[in-house]
């Protein structure tokens, strides 16, 4: 048996206590005596209640066995089953109106979008996989549909085509114009992108300099702050990135450097 550490009223399994309190908790500002104090509040709270809702779950499994054995094969009668059913519990009547309150949500759960897939976390890759859900590039997405029409030599064909990849380019422009437009020009004639001051810098075509129209949406920035990797802005909630490359790279990489 793996040694176990006494923290409040729990057993905790010295590599997970380590792990907390050495990996998980510091930077997060929360206290190593108050997190293992809600800990303990929490799996005392919900341990006999979780345990009620398996008794009740175990409760129903045995009426359901005992009705299928007593009627064996398919159902014949329906409406005598589902009688059985509202019966025993398994099924109630939808109330007229619902009405659902919470509190102290996280951000991550209340408002902001985020992955949909959900996977074991004991398997690296399906993890990365869902993490990753809601998070591609805006460049390949438009590429590969008909958000892009095919008119004027613009057709997707089996290998890159540059006519497309300048429609691709421009319409995702138009997007950063929408979701995070400049104080004056737009981002379509963007030829470079800084960071200032903790501020986004443009440099558009013709020297010209400018920001952003609400400085807030940048979130922050990848690499250095003169050159910076990539740019997080938000909108709504939503968050784009701009990843950008050198410019002695050919047009096509360009496909896979903006996200949202």
């Amino acid at each position: 048996m793996s040694e176990r550490i006494t923290r409040h009223r729990l057993q905790v399994a010295a590599d997970l206590d380590r792990f907390i309190n050495e990996q998980a908790l510091p930077g997060t500002g929360v206290d190593e005596s108050a997190f293992w104090a809600g800990v303990d509040a929490l799996f005392h709270d919900l341990t006999p209640k979780n345990r009620q809702l398996l008794e009740e779950r175990d409760t129903l499994q045995e009426k359901l066995d005992a009705w299928h054995r007593e009627n064996p094969g398919p159902v014949s009668d329906m409406p005598a089953y589902r009688s059985f059913l509202k019966e025993a519990g398994y099924l109630v009547d939808a109330p007229n109106s619902v009405k659902a309150t919470t509190a102290n949500v996280d951000r991550e759960v209340a408002t902001q979008a985020g992955p949909q897939l959900v996977v074991p976390v004991s398997n690296a890759r399906y993890a990365l996989n869902a993490a990753n859900a809601r998070w591609g590039s805006l460049y390949d997405a438009l590429y590969g549909t008909d958000a892009i029409s095919e008119e004027d030599g613009a057709e997707k064909g089996t290998s890159f085509n540059p006519k497309r990849g300048e429609k691709v380019i421009a319409y995702a422009r138009g997007v950063l114009d929408r979701a995070a437009p400049l104080a004056t020009g737009s981002h379509r004639d963007a030829v470079k992108y800084t960071i200032r001051d903790g501020h986004l810098v443009v440099s558009l075509e013709g020297g010209r300099e400018t920001g952003l129209k609400d400085s807030g949406k940048l979130i922050g920035f990848n690499g250095d702050a003169s050159a910076p990797e990539s740019i997080l802005l938000a909108n709504n909630g939503l968050h784009l990135e701009i990843q950008t490359m050198p410019t002695t790279r050919s047009v096509r990489p360009t496909r896979r450097t903006s996200k949202t």
